[in-house]
């Protein structure tokens, strides 16, 4: 897709960071934004502030952990614009600490948000989009972190290793219905993501600080975070790959080295396959079937 002008793009996450920035972006571009977001009244004061810029959008207040909640936000935007082209599953939550100190709770929370949101965002939209016939993307937010794994960092990894899992799939189920997937792997971007808990749902024991794993204490999460890069050149970049089809969305390209050492790391486990004496005795291999990731273009 390489026009979006008239095109409805529909963002969890909507009101602030790089939700808001994905939002401003594709509305520079002449698209109709759909804002959704736990936080109302945070919406409609971004909805706002695109309407400033002369770019149509609606507010909607959204809980993405609640599929029924997804559902009638979906039916809110095709109610104010028609149709929906692009949906990006941007919102998230950040979660982490040393080894047993992270809650049941709190593992709940970041799964039903950062993954179960992200696979209910796929599944009640693309049948929308496939009816239309006009084609479309899914925008799916990981980080890098969903190609790493920091220590302490382990639930939001998890849930991000998801994201690119699944996108990495959907790519390829979904090409030839004439939408695209992309999944966007930021560094640090200057957003409120160490400060998760403030819209954290009473079921999951109410607003309030957590660990958020981005830095051994709050003070450092803060600063790795508001030393990040602006979320707008985040939109920017999305746009770009986008128009380009590509399926990975980077925006910190220093960090391909910490990537090539995990790949040298699997690596290394391959190669220590090759001499195995176990798996020598092997007779008879069964035939792979698994098919390696592929660009939507």
């Amino acid at each position: 897709m390489k026009d979006f002008r008239g095109k409805t793009v529909f963002v969890t996450g909507g009101a602030s960071g790089i939700g808001f920035a994905l939002a401003r972006a594709f509305g520079r571009e002449g698209a109709h934004i759909a804002l959704a977001d736990i936080d109302f009244d945070a919406a409609r004061q971004a909805a706002d502030r695109l309407h400033h810029e002369q770019i149509k959008a609606t507010a909607i207040g959204c809980d993405v952990s609640q599929r029924h909640a997804l559902e009638h936000a979906a039916l809110e935007a095709i109610a104010a614009f028609g149709k929906v082209h692009i949906v990006c599953n941007n919102a998230g939550v950040a979660v982490g600490g040393p080894l047993g100190t992270v809650s049941s709770s709190d593992w709940d929370w970041i799964i039903d948000v950062n993954l179960k949101s992200v696979v209910c965002g796929t599944e009640i939209f693309y049948p929308l989009i496939r009816s239309h016939g006009e084609g479309g993307h899914f925008i799916n937010t990981a980080s890098m972190a969903g190609l790493i794994s920091p220590a302490g960092l382990e639930p939001y990894s998890a849930t991000k290793f998801a994201v690119v899992a699944m996108s990495e799939g959907w790519a390829q189920q979904l090409q030839p219905l004439d939408i695209g997937v992309s999944v966007l792997c930021p560094g640090y971007v200057r957003t409120r993501i160490h400060e998760s808990g403030r819209a954290r749902p009473e079921r999951y024991g109410g607003s309030g600080e957590v660990d958020a794993g981005v830095g051994a204490t709050r003070q450092e999460a803060a600063e790795n975070v508001m030393h990040g890069i602006d979320p707008d050149i985040v939109g920017a970049r999305a746009i770009e790959c986008v128009r380009a089809g590509e399926f990975y969305i980077f925006t910190h390209p220093m960090m391909r080295d910490f990537v090539e050492a995990r790949f040298q790391f699997i690596r290394a486990g391959f190669d220590s396959a090759d001499h195995s004496p176990a798996l020598k005795t092997v007779k008879e291999w069964a035939p792979v079937r698994a098919a390696a990731p592929q660009s939507p273009k």
